[in-house]
This record gives C-alpha cells, structure tokens and sequence, in this order.
C-alpha cells in the first residue's frame, strides 16, 4: 500500500492514471498531454508500472500502458474508514426515525382517543 500511495502522490502520475482510465495508450500519447520531456514521462511511466498501478502490454512493436485497478483495493478498502456514510445511509437512517416516531403518534393518538371514548 505504501508504494502505491507513494505512486499516486505526484499530480502528473495521477494526471496519467486517469487518462488510462478510459484506455491503453501508447507512452508517446500520454507525453503528449504533457509539458515535461518524454524521459520524464517514462521515469512517471516506470514508477507507476513498479507500483502495479499499471501494466505495459506489447502490440506488435508498440508498446501500451493499461490501468491495473486490482493494485487500488487495499488503498481503496483503507481509506474508507475515513470516508462518512454515503447519502442512502443517511437516508435511510432517517427514514427509520420517521418510521419510529410515526409509530409513536399513532400509538399515543389511539390511545388518547380510546381514553376519550370511555369517558362520555
């Protein structure tokens, strides 16, 4: 986990992970959304690809850079615990409450009314 946090920690090679999200490319593509040297893409290329974070595939003399989101689950499955409850959960929780004290109404308003019909 803490190669690939320390992969993800530079803005470029998040910049590339997400340009690999939507596909292989080849490393000339990736340098070319880039205003740094293709020696620096390929060092950005090299730690990434050490980290698991992505995988290099061979086409014919070409060669692609893929995502490998099975290297994000551990970091992933961490940081959850800092993360809230998600909005159905909220909602949810919610829900029960007004289930609950709409239960409680009902409960109270039958028995005002029973106490009401044994007076007259």
């Amino acid at each position: 986990m803490d190669e690939v946090a320390g992969a993800i920690a530079d803005p470029v090679r998040r910049e590339i992970l997400v340009m690999l999200r939507d596909g292989r490319m080849s490393a000339g593509e990736i340098a070319g959304h880039f205003e740094i040297s293709r020696p620096a893409v390929s060092r950005h290329l090299r730690v990434l690809r050490q980290s698991g974070l992505i995988r290099d595939e061979l086409a014919g003399r070409q060669r692609f850079y893929v995502l490998d989101v099975e290297q994000f689950a551990e970091l992933a499955t961490w940081l959850t615990q800092f993360l809230r409850p998600s909005g159905w959960e909220h909602r949810l929780d919610a829900l029960t409450t007004e289930i609950y004290r709409t239960r409680r109404e009902r409960r109270t308003h039958r028995a005002a009314n029973q106490g009401e019909g044994n007076t007259a």
